[in-house]
């Protein structure tokens, strides 16, 4: 198969769903001789932040001169993105070559009736263990798919275990409290292993620190452990803030991606640079945190795409994100008339969402559907007493008219919408993942 056919091929195995379990990962890497285990990792889980807090840590540890491997979802711009190599997607023909060594396995396995069916992520993460291992990268980032417990890539014993934020989505799934959805992050603890943990609420850190106690774990909470000053955002476009721990003290540090939210996660990123500088006998320099978290750059998060007008793209995908957007909002666009479309997925709470925008002042929403099989409908939208466009280029093209002054125009909600969204406006790709 050429590389548009293995792709066509891949994406085909999306009709089994999400199947959470360990059973046909184990047995893929294990008929590729587990090259998991001979790569030195970092396990990144939580609820949102994930994405930013491996592209800040990639930065660091490309600055330290480090070959880094990251694996994340969802794609935003091509499909080969999800696995990189300082930040390079794998090239069409290693892609291609990789998956061949995994096809004939899963081919085998359909024949069998306890590990039929292995879907499109688990295949993902058997080629980008082995595709890491056969290219002898330093380090490899691996970001959770979904929970952790569970989660296919947790075949793994990390250096450092990281889990960014927790909020209540994938309840289905996960469980419908914070306690039970804390407990699936957790399973990404591992014996005599670091853990970071970044702002989450006390009742989710009672079930890491539980974890992390019974494994014999340290623990690194954000607000306690480490914590940061905020400043004010830059007058280009970032943060700034000060950085402290037990290990390392930083007065103006400077973020490159927008919103309050991104400084926790480059806090997260730091203290999760120092303890695998100290795991890989690496001098902490405040220098070399400094350039790499301005190098970062993260495609559909908080995403300015245009100067005049201002638009920024968003993948708020969720209620937890969307209550963050809110509050950036009201923060870093204080005063200004904010021109939103949105349009998001079925699954997700819709309601409480569009709550949270209803609570920024000078909003003008506007709401639309989008092509995709779960995306929210317009009657879904009527139902809710909304008046709904067919699609956002007509929402687009009505804001565009009322625009004036230094109003600013603000497209958000599901992930696979920002990308369908971002590829037409910049070109690329569409994305597959939430």
């Amino acid at each position: 198969m050429n590389y548009e056919e293995t792709v066509e091929w891949i994406h085909g195995r999306l009709k089994f769903g999400i199947r959470p379990g360990l059973t046909r990962i184990s047995y893929i890497l294990d008929e590729l001789d587990n090259p998991q285990h001979r790569l030195k990792t970092v396990h990144i889980g939580g609820t949102n932040g994930k994405g930013s807090t491996t592209t800040f840590l990639r930065c660091l540890l490309e600055e330290t001169g480090l070959t880094v491997g990251t694996f994340t979802s969802p794609y935003i711009e091509q499909f080969s993105e999800r696995i990189a190599i300082n930040g390079q997607p794998i090239p069409d023909q290693d892609l291609v070559d990789v998956f061949n060594k995994v096809k004939p396995i899963v081919d085998a396995m359909d024949q069998d009736e306890e590990l039929k069916n292995t879907v499109e992520f688990e295949i993902l993460t058997a080629m980008m263990y082995q595709y890491f291992y056969e290219q002898g990268v330093d380090i490899v980032l691996v970001e959770v798919g979904l929970g952790g417990l569970m989660d296919s890539t947790n075949v793994i014993h990390p250096l450092v275990s990281t889990i960014t934020t927790i909020g209540m989505d994938h309840t289905d799934i996960l469980g419908d409290t914070i306690e039970e959805i804390a407990f699936q992050k957790a399973g990404i603890i591992k014996i005599k292993t670091p853990v970071v943990v970044g702002r989450v609420e006390d009742k989710a850190y009672d079930v890491f620190a539980a974890f992390a106690e019974e494994y014999g774990s340290p623990i690194y909470r954000y607000g306690v452990d480490f914590m940061s000053e905020y400043l004010q955002p830059l007058d280009s476009w970032g943060e700034s803030f000060n950085f402290m721990s037990r290990e390392l003290n930083m007065d103006r540090v400077s973020s490159s991606l927008l919103g309050h939210h991104q400084v926790d996660n480059a806090c997260v990123a730091i203290q999760t640079y120092i303890l695998l500088c100290e795991k890989l006998g690496l001098r902490v320099q405040s220098k070399i945190i400094k350039a790499g978290l301005k190098k970062a750059s993260w495609p559909g998060r908080m995403e300015k795409i245009s100067n005049e007008p201002l638009i920024i793209l968003d993948g708020a995908h969720n209620e937890h994100a969307m209550s963050v957007l809110k509050e950036n909002l009201l923060t870093e666009f204080k005063g200004k008339t904010i021109h939103t479309i949105f349009a998001a997925l079925s699954t997700k709470d819709i309601k409480g969402m569009l709550q949270d925008l209803g609570e920024v002042p000078n909003l003008n929403l506007r709401v639309t559907t989008f092509d995709y099989p779960k995306a929210f409908t317009k009657e879904q939208y009527e139902a809710l007493d909304l008046e709904p466009y067919d699609n956002w280029e007509s929402a687009l093209s009505d804001v565009l008219h009322e625009l004036s002054g230094d109003d600013v125009v603000l497209i958000t909600g599901s992930l696979y919408f920002i990308s369908q969204v971002r590829a037409k406006l910049l070109g690329g790709s569409v994305s597959e993942e939430n």
